[in-house]
């Protein structure tokens, strides 16, 4: 079955979770690893992550489209561009803290994004995926909505009604820049003076990475890639929780 979760407290339980913040969380994360870093550390609240700071560590973040102060840059893809190395500690106002509920309630967990929607499809089943919307402020956000209906799109399993209504959206929007710049998300960009993040959000598969959750702590979900191998949902999410390496 074919499933799309509008909102994050939308899902309640899959096997295989594609979660999408087109602007920016997934495509940061995305940006960060096809850039050299190691892992993104996602983590739901500002103190997790600042209890997460070390050496070869990066701290970056935002809340309402603002850095927060003390961390190391915000929540740009575009600054990750050829700056890897070590660890990415990430926390947001919306995507960190879905992939972090995606994966206490999922047995496998991708991050998708326009920028690598090429290289997530290439590894997902057929017929048994829900998609997971990060949203906005605990509501829906259309650009992630458009998203997800573009990999609907491109399954072939039975689809749920959720899955048809992304797939509508989806069709309502034959530029993918328009669907990202329709959205509150969006107007607090453009109001912020980040508008070229929307720009790089809405190019289409020009990254080969696969970001997945490996492990998982309290409050936070570990990120590496995993290449274009297929996805299996197979290791329990307890058993992930080991591999931290911290």
């Amino acid at each position: 079955m074919i499933d799309v979760a509008f909102t994050p407290r939308d899902l309640g339980s899959a096997d295989v979770a594609v979660v999408i913040d087109v602007l920016r969380a997934t495509t940061t994360v995305a940006a960060a690893l096809a850039a050299g870093h190691r892992r993104v550390l996602c983590c739901e609240e500002v103190d997790a992550a600042e209890d997460l700071r070390g050496p070869n560590r990066l701290l970056a973040g935002e809340r309402d489209n603002v850095e927060i102060p003390g961390f190391d840059r915000g929540n740009s893809p575009i600054g990750f561009d050829g700056d890897g190395g070590g660890d990415v500690v990430l926390t947001t106002t919306n995507g960190s803290r879905a992939i972090v509920a995606a994966a206490a309630r999922s047995r496998e967990v991708i991050l998708a994004s326009l920028v690598n929607l090429d290289a997530v499809l290439a590894g997902l089943p057929e017929d048994d995926v829900t998609v997971v919307c990060a949203g906005t402020s605990g509501g829906m956000a259309v650009e992630d909505v458009y998203v997800a209906g573009r990999i609907v799109q491109r399954l072939e399993g039975e689809r749920t009604d959720a899955a048809i209504m992304a797939e509508l959206v989806t069709e309502a929007y034959p530029d993918a820049r328009e669907a990202l710049t329709v959205g509150a998300n969006a107007r607090k960009l453009i109001e912020t003076n980040q508008e070229d993040d929307i720009d790089y959000c809405a190019e289409e598969s020009v990254l080969d990475v696969v970001p997945r959750v490996t492990g998982t702590m309290p409050g936070v979900a570990f990120v590496a890639e995993c290449g274009s191998a297929r996805v299996h949902a197979t290791r329990p999410r307890q058993a992930q929780a080991l591999d931290r390496n911290l």
